[in-house]
């Protein structure tokens, strides 16, 4: 466009130095050489809007918003307010200004669309697959490596066809009496004659350790210990800014991972051995389940690519279900009419019991107002605050053109925190949980769809077996009365919540 511009004007000065014309005649020249540069660019300026719509599928009504600073984008702003304990601030500020529940920014270096609400929540979860997919950064496959050359997307689609056998609640159904007699050694071990305990990390070894026993039948607490600080600078450099030089979060993930593998390797090895002598059982956990089971052409899985799986299931559960474990421990402090219906309802199946007798599946089947309460937990401080996914086609939605291949934002707090979802949403209200509980796609705190976690049957386990023993051995108060909460990317308090714990048989 431009170099026909050039062309005309250059040829213009070339007839001016060879020529000797009047000033009329010049300006006449000048004049008709204007309007065909004019023309020339109209033309030009024709087509490739043309051609860039075609293209980037009518993108002339992308939705309202705006992409910020140059290559940062809103990521700062996105990611501090979170940072300040306050993420739906991002999110309501914009639907507040642009009046629309779907708005564009800039986040992580790609151009984003954000959908809010409800709607916003089930046409993601529908169109799985179909118009969008999930997406990860390029710097998770660096700190998870396939085996396979597979990419962390595949990888993540070949265990979710594989994990529903077993957390399928009947599958879960054996695994109550094993999640008990962890939380008793547990509780035991790290809050039993303790004036002052620090709950985020204890929280996070309980689930660590119950991972490790159903996973991989690792039980023994030092074997666990060993793999629990290569898990924590893991998890710590996955929300790293992804620079790999040494001394940086991110390296020391990257680090982590190898030696986790490689661990992992050595423990298949002897579990392939003693399967084949029949010293291990075929169900007796996930790994068993992977060594034997096939794909659709045959084929079992070679060993660092369980290695990869198993990484990517401890990983999966590391910090989630320990958030929510925390953040239970928070709100029973800051609310003793709570803590006393929990504690009611766990005690009245605690009397129902024989001495030494483990928690079965009818017992959690029992605990239906403990469960709203974790509920009501999982509204205020969701451990997933939203997930990325990217267009595989042009769409509309709303009215908006999403272009193939932008970035597509759903968030939890869109609707959790949304007052016209759940009235006085700051308010702890347990009673949001019961009968049928909030209308569909409004309460995603494991997502939704083809995409929603395959472990939420195995967290509500855990979390009621947790809040079980602890409300049985235990009043508390927290140390610091106004600790602060951020979201990094998942909420926790800023100092681990420590409390003062006061026994119930003292």
């Amino acid at each position: 466009m431009f170099t026909w511009l050039y062309i005309c004007l250059t040829s213009y000065q070339t007839t001016l130095k060879t020529h000797s014309k009047s000033f009329w005649q010049l300006d006449m020249e000048f004049f008709y050489v204007s309007l065909l540069c004019l023309f020339v660019l109209l033309i030009s300026l024709s087509l490739h809007l043309l051609f860039y719509k075609n293209k980037s599928g009518f993108s002339s009504s992308l939705p309202p918003g705006k992409t910020g600073w140059p290559v940062i984008g809103e990521s700062l702003e996105f990611l501090s307010t979170g940072w300040k304990g306050h993420p739906e601030k991002f999110i309501f500020d914009r639907i507040a200004k642009y009046s629309s529940y779907v708005f564009r920014t800039h986040l992580l270096g790609e151009q984003a669309a954000v959908f809010c609400g409800a709607n916003g929540n089930k046409f993601l979860f529908s169109n799985e697959n179909k118009l969008v997919q999930s997406w990860w950064p390029d710097s998770v496959n660096k700190v998870f490596p396939s085996s396979t050359q597979t990419s962390s997307k595949e990888e993540a689609i070949k265990m979710r066809r594989m994990l529903p056998t077993f957390f399928k609640p009947e599958a879960l159904q054996r695994y109550v009496g094993i999640m008990d007699h962890i939380a008793q050694r547990h509780f035991s071990d790290s809050w039993d004659n303790k004036n002052e305990v620090v709950v985020f990390p204890l929280a996070k070894r309980y689930t660590f350790w119950l991972a490790c026993r159903l996973f991989l039948s690792v039980e023994d607490p030092n074997h666990v210990a060993k793999f629990a600080d290569p898990f924590n600078a893991l998890a710590s450099g996955l929300i790293s800014i992804p620079i790999d030089l040494p001394g940086t979060p991110f390296h020391r993930a990257i680090k982590a991972s190898n030696f986790i593998r490689k661990e992992l390797v050595s423990i298949i090895k002897q579990r392939k051995i003693d399967l084949a002598e029949g010293k291990a059982s075929p169900t007796q956990d996930i790994l068993s389940h992977m060594l034997l089971t096939s794909d659709e052409s045959g084929k079992f899985m070679h060993e660092l690519d369980i290695a990869d799986k198993i990484l990517g299931l401890l990983i999966g559960g590391h910090d989630t279900a320990s958030s929510a474990c925390t953040f239970v421990v928070k709100y029973l402090a800051e609310l003793p009419e709570i803590y006393e219906g929990v504690y009611k309802e766990q005690m009245e199946i605690a009397k129902s019991k024989a001495p030494g007798e483990l928690l079965d599946w009818d017992d959690i089947q029992k605990m239906k107002y403990s469960w709203n309460v974790a509920c009501e937990v999982l509204r205020l401080a969701p451990p997933l605050q939203g997930a990325f996914r990217v267009a595989i086609a042009d769409f509309m939605y709303s009215g908006f053109s999403i272009p193939k291949g932008w970035k597509v934002y759903w968030s939890a707090n869109s609707t959790h925190r949304n007052p016209e979802v759940f009235p006085e949403p700051l308010k702890f209200d347990p009673s949001r949980f019961e009968g049928a509980g909030p209308a569909p796609y409004t309460f995603v705190p494991f997502g939704g769809g083809p995409r929603m976690c395959p472990g939420k049957e195995y967290a509500r386990l855990e979390i009621l077996v947790f809040m079980h023993h602890l409300v049985r051995r235990f009043k508390w108060e927290k140390i610091f009365p106004d600790e602060k909460i951020i979201v990094n990317p998942m909420p926790m308090p800023a100092k681990d919540l420590p409390v003062r714990l006061y026994p119930h048989n003292a």
